[in-house]
């Protein structure tokens, strides 16, 4: 069975490995195809694309966006998007900025209680990504005050804990229609997460094109329930290991929640029959 990764976060994000990185490890685990979803950057894409082409992989152009929905962070994939298009790196700036800002706050608020950590060294830790929570974190572990990531969220960053910060976010129904806009496919990340599991046929009703059915914190009961769901309401199935470079016995987890390649092309048509309407509209316009 050819084999595909479609969740994956990169050092253009809050990922350990680097796209290449990446890219070597997805044709070590046999892959067919990976696809690069950052959160709100797209700077991953274009190097993974370029180490792909040393290997018979097929790298799959995305996003994780993270948006608000009736006071829940929401996080929404996007699939075969037009990721060079001015406006989408216009907004991303204004998202990158909303980071750095909180991570300044986050730091302040972290000073206060007693914890020694400067911006700069998130900065240093981040290079070039896009700055998270996660980056703070290890600002945290290198300075000595925790011992993992898990504890800076449960004791530090995390919702409702002392030091966290909220920032700017899409909606989620603006981060749908983006994705529609660029021509994408959009899919409801993890929903086997989701606090208020209400949410979820409110979220469909916005028009989401799918669901990540498979994810690496999904049980099987949680599968069959989501699995039901997208077949009963004719959405396309997606999964992916969301792998930031965690490893298990020195390997990465990438690869370990995977999909059978058939739904790589159903999201692919999805993704055509998308961008032939947006260019028959533009055509009667």
């Amino acid at each position: 069975m050819l084999k595909a990764d479609l969740h994956i976060h990169t050092t253009a994000s809050d990922g350990l490995m680097s796209p290449e990185e990446v890219v070597r490890w997805a044709s070590v685990k046999r892959l067919t195809a990976i696809g690069i979803t950052d959160h709100d950057t797209v700077k991953g894409i274009s190097p993974a694309e370029k180490a792909a082409s040393k290997y018979a992989i097929e790298v799959i152009p995305g996003i994780e966006l993270s948006t608000t929905f009736e006071n829940e962070e929401i996080h929404i994939l996007g699939y075969y998007i037009d990721y060079k298009a001015r406006w989408f790196i216009d907004t991303l700036k204004k998202l990158q900025k909303s980071r750095y800002e909180r991570a300044g706050k986050m730091v302040g608020k972290l000073n206060d209680m007693g914890i020694d950590i400067t911006l700069d060294k998130v900065k240093e830790i981040a290079d070039d990504g896009a700055m998270g929570r996660p980056h703070i974190a290890r600002a945290m572990i290198d300075s000595g005050y925790i011992s993992n990531i898990k504890e800076a969220f449960t004791e530090y960053i995390g919702k409702d804990r002392p030091a966290y910060v909220e920032r700017y976010k899409l909606s989620t129904g603006e981060a749908i229609d983006m994705i529609k806009k660029l021509g994408g496919v959009s899919v409801l990340a993890h929903p086997g997460l989701l606090q208020n599991k209400s949410d979820l046929g409110k979220i469909i009703a916005l028009g989401i094109n799918g669901i990540e059915v498979y994810h690496s914190k999904h049980d099987e009961d949680t599968v069959k329930s989501i699995l039901a769901v997208a077949r009963s309401r004719n959405l396309l199935i997606t999964g992916g290991s969301d792998c930031h470079g965690m490893k298990i016995n020195n390997e990465p987890i990438l690869g370990n929640c995977s999909i059978d390649y058939k739904y790589v092309k159903m999201l692919k048509n999805a993704a055509d029959s998308e961008m032939r309407r947006r260019k028959n509209e533009n055509r009667t316009v």
